[in-house]
């Protein structure tokens, strides 16, 4: 069973709390993975609202291309977005696929891809700290730790192909539930690859039904709930969703109609099946 701790203080310095009860450091250089967010976004977290824990950490901040057209496509106009973001002016982001030719990584037991294509800079690294902000999403259903782990950390061509589940050229036309269980795979990977190493921090805050990938994105449709933290994936996506099953604002059910229509559940219960994490959780209260 997997330990996940959850707080309602959702503050600069109630992340470094929340990291502090985890106990756990990582070890020698520190990847940190977060959403840079989609030129247009509203609800994307900030860089002020990160910068205590990556201060903290000591680590560098790691983002990859996209593979649709928008103001990140390219390393050129992902770097003047992280500018027009302010990423640039706290941190020295580190684009891993900013220059070919990207990295691979082994998934010999995937259920649909036997490969994942990352950033090559992935390999610099010896941990890893995701920072997600938990949001729904209009393809995975919902975005969380799974999500960062596998489309987030893949290259722009390694997202051409998990879209696509090992065929880039249907990135948009998949069958559905291959492309969640290709994410599945991707995450699978990466796990792999920093096995022990990983700390997760999810943020129930402006819950839309849209990712920051969406230039332009529904307005959250419930209230903050709080925030969470795991060595697990698989356990504090699970927690996330948990809670949002069990709140009683009004906007819950716009938000689960995204998660279900989407069979977002399913990346969980792959990522599960191939070891990544486990769904049954602990959740402790700070």
């Amino acid at each position: 069973m997997a330990n996940v701790y959850f707080s309602r203080d959702l503050s600069p310095d109630g992340v470094v709390a929340l990291y502090r009860a985890l106990g756990k450091e990582l070890p020698g250089r520190v990847a940190i993975k977060l959403h840079s967010g989609e030129e247009g976004n509203q609800n994307f977290l900030r860089p002020k609202f990160w910068k205590p824990i990556i201060d903290l950490v000591g680590g560098r901040v790691v983002e990859c291309n996209t593979a649709y057209d928008g103001s990140r496509d390219t390393t050129e106009k992902h770097r003047k977005t992280l500018e027009k973001h302010g990423w640039s002016r706290y941190f020295d982001v580190d684009l891993m696929d900013a220059e070919g030719p990207d990295g691979e990584l082994p998934v010999p037991d995937g259920k649909r891809i036997k490969r994942d294509i990352v950033g090559r800079h992935l390999f610099d690294y010896d941990s890893l700290l995701v920072l997600s902000h938990f949001k729904g999403h209009p393809m995975g259903g919902y975005g969380g730790a799974l999500k960062q782990l596998s489309i987030g950390i893949a290259s722009s061509a390694g997202k051409a192909y998990i879209h696509g589940a090992g065929e880039p050229e249907k990135i948009w036309t998949a069958d559905h539930d291959s492309f969640l269980e290709s994410m599945a795979d991707a995450a699978c990977a990466v796990c792999r690859r920093f096995a022990g190493k990983m700390i997760f921090i999810n943020v129930l805050k402006n819950l839309s039904v849209d990712c920051d990938c969406c230039a332009v994105a529904e307005d959250p449709c419930m209230k903050d709930i709080g925030m969470m933290i795991s060595s697990d994936p698989v356990a504090i996506d699970r927690a996330c969703l948990d809670l949002v099953y069990a709140s009683d604002d009004p906007g819950r059910a716009h938000f689960i109609e995204r998660v279900e229509s989407r069979n977002g559940a399913h990346t969980i219960d792959a990522a599960a099946a191939l070891g990544v994490g486990s769904p049954v959780y602990e959740l402790i209260k700070l």
